[in-house]
């Protein structure tokens, strides 16, 4: 895979941000259309579709096209879908669909994942954790998106395997600054919580003592403190009120932020980012990957069952950190907030509401 060139760079003003759409597998194409519905309510965008995923392998042999690639590197944002069939081939040598969007992240430099995860009052009661454990959490996990096991070094014969878990300083002290940056901000308080495995892991000892050290002395105004990652686990669902920023590696970034679903009452209502830097808080910045946390559901996939409200908000993170239209932003999520205050329910939240129906209910909002 040839790397792009892609350093961080303030979204650039412009009348029609070029947006590439990757609706992908399973329902990724339904909901990544609903959200463009949404997207072309708020503002005038040049978007353009590209395949990835398994359908990128049907038509051309790869889950990363070439010509997706470029087209992403010279788009102002991307919206993705979803990718994977549900089912692993049978040659462990195959192209899975699941290594494009690990492609993607890596040519486009995309190392630190943003994930908002903020309780509703009108769905306080849709999950499986009590009202009061939920109320007014606000938080976000910020995970280191391009090392660690899922990029180290790997290997299968018929009688073992193993995958390789490595990290730089370098690559620990940038997405650091990305936490503190966003923990910075206006609104929020200012803490960040690191999560590793120091007590086993010499990875996560270099992880606690990168942190540490840059924390102090590059943002002494932001109270940090570290959590093992079974601890974390356990808070997450005991304690959510008491996080504001988390901070963690890829595979426990992974864990931890699809465990977050309890407090918001479904995966489908997450959105995230993947960004090449901090954005800036007036701008944006370019060249960023935006999506729902859930997966390619192929069992669902053409029913029109499918909540879209995790892609709709990630356009609403894409509106906010990618292309620095902040209000824009403000106003999806209001909608859909004034959508399930009036009633809208999906399927994943226990009611009825089809992928349509949804679309409908958030463009009545705006």
């Amino acid at each position: 895979m040839t790397a792009v060139s892609t350093s961080p760079t303030p979204a650039a003003p412009t009348d029609r941000p070029r947006i590439v759409a990757l609706p992908g597998d399973g329902i990724g194409p339904e909901v990544v259309a609903s959200a463009l519905q949404v997207l072309h309510a708020v503002g005038d965008f040049e978007v353009a579709e590209h395949p990835v995923g398994a359908a990128a392998i049907d038509r051309t042999g790869q889950p990363l096209p070439p010509d997706t690639l470029a087209a992403c590197a010279a788009a102002d944002a991307v919206l993705l879908g979803a990718v994977g069939t549900g089912h692993q081939p049978a040659d462990p040598d195959a192209p899975r669909p699941e290594q494009g969007v690990l492609e993607l992240r890596a040519a486009l430099g995309l190392y630190a994942n943003l994930r908002p995860v903020r309780a509703l009052p009108a769905l306080a009661a849709a999950g499986p954790l009590k009202p009061d454990r939920t109320k007014d959490v606000d938080l976000i996990v910020v995970r280191e998106l391009t090392g660690g096991l899922y990029f180290g070094r790997r290997a299968r014969t018929a009688h073992d395997a193993y995958d390789t878990c490595t990290y730089t300083v370098t690559e620990i002290e940038r997405v650091t600054r990305v936490a503190c940056e966003l923990a910075s901000r206006t609104g929020r308080r200012a803490r960040v919580t690191s999560v590793d495995k120091a007590n086993v892991l010499d990875t996560s000892r270099l992880w606690r003592e990168t942190v540490t050290r840059v924390v102090a002395h590059e943002y002494p105004h932001v109270a940090l403190d570290h959590l093992l990652v079974d601890t974390a686990a356990m808070r997450l669902v005991t304690d959510p009120a008491s996080f504001d920023v988390i901070l963690t590696e890829n595979m426990f970034g992974d864990i931890l932020s699809d465990e977050t679903a309890a407090i918001t009452g479904s995966l489908g209502l997450l959105p995230s980012a993947s960004l090449p830097g901090a954005p800036d808080p007036d701008g944006g910045i370019r060249g960023g990957l935006f999506e729902p946390v859930h997966g390619s559901a192929p069992d669902i996939a053409g029913r029109g069952q499918a909540s879209p409200l995790g892609t709709v908000l990630s356009v609403a993170l894409m509106l906010r950190h990618g292309l620095g239209r902040p209000a824009a932003a403000d106003a999806v999520e209001a909608a859909v907030e004034r959508a399930l205050d009036a009633g809208l329910r999906t399927p994943d939240l226990g009611g009825s509401a089809t992928t349509d129906d949804t679309t409908r209910a958030v463009l009545a909002a705006l």
